[in-house]
């Protein structure tokens, strides 16, 4: 992704270096440059976002749908993964999952914050503007029902909610959430089944 290739101050610059890591890189061989990136090796982390970075851009335009944002998300994801390489644990997941992790989390928190913006905004609509008692209501029980997704989503378990949010929010299908969380397919649609399951639960549907 030649176009998102240049990385925020503070982390190093992911140009093409020699011997650049292919896109079919090993998941031994990214941990093992993930690791190395922790230690401070620039050369390593430049490999890791070559045999990275068009996955990650893919996840993030499908989250934020705008290639702009998507681009700017996915500098922001590296930028974190380099800073925070050292947390990186191979016994807890692949690295090239942690990363998507790392993509997908800031992926939602653009799009959060430019729904907050829409409904700063629509809110000073409302508030400047002649609102009957229906168009009242119907924007407290949208707000209300908003709180109970909220509220829903936070009784997940981190791996409930993981699954849930590539494969609703993220749009993706149970296979392409199993690859992105390294786990069978199997696993992945139980984790969404599951997931599912405890939000209804939460929110009273069909009590």
């Amino acid at each position: 992704m030649d176009h998102i290739r240049a990385v925020p101050d503070g982390a190093p610059s992911p140009g093409a270096p020699s011997g650049a890591a292919p896109a079919d890189t090993t998941a031994g061989e990214l941990a093992t440059l993930l690791q190395r990136s922790s230690r401070g090796d620039e050369g390593a982390f430049a490999q890791v976002y070559d045999a990275t970075s068009s996955r990650a851009y893919g996840l993030a335009l499908r989250v934020v749908r705008n290639p702009a944002h998507a681009e700017e998300v996915v500098q922001e994801a590296y930028l974190d993964a380099w800073r925070s390489s050292t947390r990186y644990d191979p016994a807890r997941g692949s690295a090239l999952g942690w990363l998507l992790t790392i993509v997908h989390r800031k992926a939602v928190d653009r799009v959060r914050s430019a729904e907050a913006a829409t409904q700063r905004d629509a809110t000073y609509h409302r508030e400047t503007q002649p609102v009957d008692h229906d168009q009242t209501a119907e924007a407290a029980h949208a707000s209300l029902e908003a709180q109970r997704v909220r509220g829903a989503v936070s009784t997940l378990t981190a791996v409930q909610r993981e699954a849930v949010e590539l494969a609703f929010f993220g749009g993706y299908t149970h296979t392409e959430v199993a690859t992105m969380l390294d786990v069978p397919v199997g696993t992945a649609k139980t984790r969404i089944r599951d997931g599912l399951i405890r939000l209804r639960d939460a929110m009273g549907v069909g009590s």
